[in-house]
């Protein structure tokens, strides 16, 4: 770079490059514009407060208008601190020897990376990347039902028939999703999905929401589960973007969570 842009300019330039390149690092960013990567980071919230790009961790993807249309790979850098940090509270809780089942969310494919050191666990999963990381354990027991797959999410969905659903002991099941209201509880974008996010919420003892705070107050096409389903949430500090009201809106959910007797983890 010839001469130190302006921020103005710097912010125009990140937006032109992203676009062509589809991923900006904050270290390529802070090497090619000749600032310091705090600033590149700033830069990048700014940029994502405008709604023209998604943060991921070091760097950043293009703005989805619906983040249901980008697929599991782009998606699974979308805050990937903030997964990791609640698929190992998440994991946590859950002992040797118990039945699980976990969808195919991002969040929940963490879940499963912490889940790895268990014995003696059974894991019905509808997402084929949760299933592929549990198989890296010999001492758990993967069954994944059969069923058309959604292409984005690498996952089974549609009207399909599973004995082992129907005959499992399923102690807890864990469930992302696009948002988590108080007047919609847990909502996701694709119907397909959240029809048979229903059947699994129906089919354990427990259920646990994991998703991160950036979805704390969003409402999505259609619920999964109301808040009377819901027995524990494991989410984030992080508030939605858009500065204070955001934040009262988190707090408002949270709250209201926790008034109705949901167990909420703030990790």
């Amino acid at each position: 770079m010839s001469r130190r842009l302006s921020r103005h300019e710097r912010l125009e330039w990140i937006a032109q490059r992203l676009g062509e390149a589809g991923f900006v690092s904050v270290a390529e960013l802070s090497g090619d514009l000749g600032v310091s990567a705090v600033t590149v980071r700033a830069d990048l919230d700014r940029l994502q407060r405008a709604g023209r790009l998604i943060r991921t961790h070091g760097g950043a993807l293009p703005a989805a208008e619906d983040e249901s249309a980008l697929s599991f790979t782009v998606r699974q850098r979308i805050h990937m601190a903030q997964k990791e940090r609640i698929g190992r509270a998440a994991a946590a809780t859950v002992a040797d020897g118990e039945a699980l089942i976990l969808d195919a969310s991002t969040t929940a494919l963490q879940v499963a990376r912490y889940l790895l050191p268990r014995h003696d666990l059974t894991v019905l999963t509808t997402g084929l990347h949760v299933a592929l990381e549990l198989l890296r354990s010999p001492g758990i027991t993967v069954i994944m039902p059969g069923g058309p797959l959604w292409h984005e999410a690498a996952s089974v969905v549609g009207d399909w028939e599973c004995q082992a659903l129907a005959d499992g002991n399923f102690q807890r099941g864990f469930f992302g999703g696009r948002g988590l209201s108080l007047e919609e509880g847990l909502t996701d974008a694709h119907r397909p999905e959240v029809d048979l996010k229903r059947r699994l919420v129906a089919s354990v003892r427990e259920v646990n929401v994991v998703l991160d705070g950036s979805k704390i107050g969003k409402v999505a096409y259609a619920s999964c589960a109301g808040v009377e389903e819901i027995d524990r949430v494991f989410t984030t500090p992080e508030a939605p973007n858009g500065g204070a009201p955001g934040a009262r809106a988190f707090q408002e959910v949270i709250a209201g969570l926790r008034a109705r007797s949901v167990q909420v983890e703030i990790v």
